[in-house]
């Protein structure tokens, strides 16, 4: 089995460049590494300055790459479900043009990625596949794809499979819409999910890093991402901070760096104990695979870009009754060193004297903390709905 990374962030901070120069490393050592872009709106092909179709295609020794696209997808996995619903929404009325656009059905998008993911993981061909995921929102969207897709299979099928499927075949002989096939397709399709799901939520295959700026809205957006594929079981085993200023500013250049200083404090405590990686800024736009090249060896250096830099969990919501556990992993902290508050959906533990600010899933500020405990490296703080 490959080893999966998956890049995601805010839009805008160097996702896609730090996932090209991850791949373009791999690729450097040795490593069949393919990059897979899965942002609707690619820009993978400007970041290596190459072309590139909804295949893979080679773009340097042992490196492929590809953007992910809709309606090729479509026609490749989904032909029978693209023409029920086309079929439907004409009959319905719709125009052809406006059929076309709307078989493409929501999740289509991200299932598609998932079964190319699937697909090139089991070609044989690659060590190493390097997702180009979309913006946090959207790959949040992805990774929880299969349990959406259950729910939508059974609410928008809720006769029995067999039932479906005589009464498909008729449908199918008689006016050639083919209700049948496209539930296979559907069935099958959610098989294959949950099995890219178990291959995404093993931390010895797949690892998501987050990228960002040091830039306090950016790291906002990076906390949460953090606390959800942890909350989603998915292992992040490193924070990337990109374009960091290096070396004396002057000017209105010099409060920016001092600020970024700040912020790169910041980082280190809200995201430890993952190991946190720095980008220099290039002081220019990065594409084409020679600036690429710099910002992989400004990255990783001498470390395998492909090793699991950390696989320990370091959050965990547990349900009990109608209350619920957050665990956070503090290791070396004391019993009397630790204090914790609530504002909002913000966890603040003050650890001796470092403040962390912890982001807590949403329907928590909903909630009130009702007390906090250490043991075993671990605290547990316990919430309670509010009467």
């Amino acid at each position: 089995m490959p080893r999966v990374l998956l890049f995601t962030g805010k839009g805008g901070v160097g996702k896609t460049t730090c996932a090209a120069a991850t791949a373009l490393a791999c690729a450097s050592r040795g490593q069949r590494t393919l990059v897979l872009s899965t942002d609707p709106a690619h820009s993978l092909a400007d970041a290596v300055d190459r072309p590139l179709g909804p295949e893979p295609q080679q773009i340097a020794p042992r490196l492929d790459a590809m953007e992910v696209d809709l309606y090729y997808s479509m026609r490749k996995y989904w032909g029978n479900m693209r023409e029920l619903v086309r079929s439907v929404l004409r009959f319905q009325g719709a125009d052809a043009i406006a059929a076309e656009e709307l078989a493409a059905l929501p999740g289509m998008g991200e299932g598609s990625a998932l079964l190319w993911l699937d697909e090139m993981a089991r070609s044989g061909d690659y060590d190493v596949i390097v997702l180009d995921a979309a913006p946090t929102g959207e790959t949040l969207t992805l990774l929880t794809l299969p349990q959406v897709t259950q729910w939508w299979l059974q609410k928008a099928f809720p006769l029995q499979k067999q039932a479906i499927k005589t009464v498909g075949f008729a449908v199918r002989k008689t006016t050639g819409v083919p209700l049948d096939r496209g539930y296979e397709e559907l069935d099958r399709l959610f098989g294959q999910l949950e099995v890219v799901q178990t291959l995404l939520q093993d931390p010895d295959v797949t690892s998501a890093r987050l990228v960002m700026n040091p830039e306090r809205m950016v790291i906002q957006e990076a906390k949460r991402a953090y606390t959800y594929l942890q909350l989603y079981g998915y292992g992040v085993d490193a924070a990337i901070v990109n374009r960091v200023i290096q070396g004396e500013a002057e000017g209105v250049m010099a409060k920016y760096v001092q600020a970024q200083g700040g912020y790169l404090e910041e980082i280190e405590q809200s995201f430890s104990p993952l190991p946190v990686l720095q980008v220099p800024h290039l002081g220019q736009e990065v594409f084409g695979l020679e600036l690429l090249a710099q910002i992989a060896e400004g990255l990783y250096a001498d470390r395998d870009p492909a090793a699991v830099y950390h696989s320990e969990p370091s959050y965990k919501v547990e349900a009990e009754g109608d209350a619920y556990t957050v665990a956070l992993r503090v290791p070396g902290a004391e019993p009397g060193d630790i204090e914790a508050e609530q504002f909002g959906d913000n966890l603040v533990v003050q650890i001796a004297n470092q403040r962390r600010n912890v982001t807590l899933p949403a329907f928590l500020a909903y909630y009130k903390l009702t007390g906090a405990a250490l043991a075993d490296g671990w605290l547990r703080a316990e919430f309670e709905p509010e009467e």
